[in-house]
């Protein structure tokens, strides 16, 4: 694979001499637990593009799962940064407070789905958020229970590896959980009975619900629903409109909050700001983090105003939570989004990666399914033969990405989806030169195979 390409140069290796010695040093000083996908030491990134320390290029179909929508080292978002560093880091909100919070508390309250009055806290990271969600949904209905869905992924706390579905990697041998915890099966459409439409299978994955609220808990003990629009870490699964419309009028009737995990699917990432408003429905509570303010360590949680004020003070919040540095970020992020129309951009990296890995499909009986929504999109692989999960040619493939300078993700409780993250800033260039590499590679692994 030695075509001469634009963007992409690995000609130092992967890694290379001075990578290869961080990460000697790097499995002497980090515990082996802290995971890692690709053997790439960055020194600079920009756009879609990661430049490590050996001088190779790689374009980023990763995005630091999901969390780079706007681009690595966005200029307005680094000249924002600079320039609250002048000002003051860290004042602690708790302490004292700093207009930036409430300024990014004010603008999600206008640009979350609902058409009522809102409050929003923030916490450090996406599981700090969900934590922090069902805290206040407990406080607010006096109940306990939530319930989440198979294939979730809600994050590495004991609250989120209880809510969260996957066991390997994330909850092996760290139990026990999180008691009054509770998980209803969610629609994969890649395994939708034969002969059953989409709105028959959306149907009865609902009837479902309604005989788990019979045979595992009462909707009476129930706080909360929590559920990704699309799930991310379970496999970019994306669920019929009406099974997520079916949950939440289930909710609305028993009194049960829904809450919206859109960690991963916010700020852009599906072709609408939220993913939520393609599903038609006004979450009670929203959860968000990773691209909120392209890499600067910030979450939220923003509901209904009766809702989020049910704690009482001091029951939620952090000393980091919603840091001047996030919150500037995150304004700067959101003001970009919103100039640039990248949610319209999403929408077209979607439709290049569907129909590039479609009309693949057409020639590779290993490429099972191709779905996205916006440019949150997957290729599921299975062997053709038997129908089962091609993990280790999904490893393969990820390895030989990398190799060859795409950096990209697995997905799925099989580890047999190729997930796409890219920056939303990618150029159609970038975009299509990663495709091809991409394409290169997989019909190397496959034809070999």
């Amino acid at each position: 694979m030695s075509k001469q390409r634009k963007f992409v140069n690995v000609s130092a290796g992967v890694p290379g001499p001075k990578g290869a010695s961080i990460i000697a040093r790097r499995e002497k000083a980090v515990p082996s637990g802290v995971g890692n996908n690709t053997p790439v030491v960055v020194e600079t990134a920009s756009g879609a593009l990661l430049h490590d320390v050996d001088g190779n290029t790689y374009l980023d179909f990763a995005g630091a799962i999901g969390t780079i929508n706007a681009g690595h080292c966005a200029p307005e978002v680094v000249n924002v940064l600079k320039e609250q560093l002048d000002k003051y880091i860290h004042t602690c909100f708790h302490v004292a407070m700093y207009e930036p919070y409430v300024q990014l508390a004010e603008k999600l309250a206008e640009i979350t789905p609902g058409s009522f009055e809102k409050k929003t806290m923030f916490a450090n990271s996406g599981a700090e958020a969900v934590e922090n969600a069902v805290k206040i949904a407990r406080k607010y209905t006096g109940r306990q229970g939530i319930v989440s869905f198979t294939r979730g992924f809600h994050g590495r706390t004991l609250l989120g590896m209880s809510l969260t579905s996957k066991v390997k990697p994330y909850k092996y041998k760290m139990g026990p959980f999180a008691p009054a915890t509770y998980k209803a099966q969610f629609p994969y459409m890649a395994n939708k009975p034969v002969g059953m439409t989409e709105e028959e299978y959306a149907q009865y994955c609902v009837n479902q619900f309604e005989d788990f609220l019979l045979t595992e808990v009462s909707p009476e003990e129930l706080a909360a629903v929590i559920m990704e629009p699309v799930q991310g870490e379970g496999g970019f699964v994306i669920p019929p409109v009406s099974f997520v419309q079916g949950i939440y009028n289930i909710c609305k009737k028993h009194n049960i909050l829904f809450i919206s995990d859109e960690i991963q699917t916010g700020f852009c990432r599906t072709g609408s700001m939220f993913a939520s408003t393609h599903f038609g429905i006004e979450p009670d509570i929203i959860t968000m983090s990773k691209s909120i303010a392209a890499g600067v360590p910030i979450s939220a949680v923003t509901g209904r105003a009766e809702i989020m004020d049910a704690p009482t003070a001091g029951e939620i919040g952090g000393t980091y939570g919603g840091s001047p540095l996030g919150c500037v970020a995150a304004l700067a992020v959101i003001e970009k989004m919103e100039r640039e129309n990248l949610a319209e951009r999403a929408q077209i990296i979607g439709d290049t990666i569907q129909k590039h890995f479609r009309d693949l499909q057409k020639e590779l009986p290993v490429i099972a399914d191709v779905r996205g929504l916006g440019a949150m999109c997957a290729v599921e692989f299975v062997d053709p033969q038997t129908g089962a999960p091609a993990k280790e040619l999904v490893g393969k493939l990820t390895k030989g990405c990398y190799e060859n300078g795409v950096v990209v993700l697995s997905a799925g409780v099989h580890s047999n989806i190729l997930r796409f993250l890219t920056p939303l800033v990618i150029t159609d260039e970038q975009l299509q030169e990663g495709l091809d590499i991409m394409t290169d590679v997989l019909k190397g692994i496959y034809v070999t195979n």
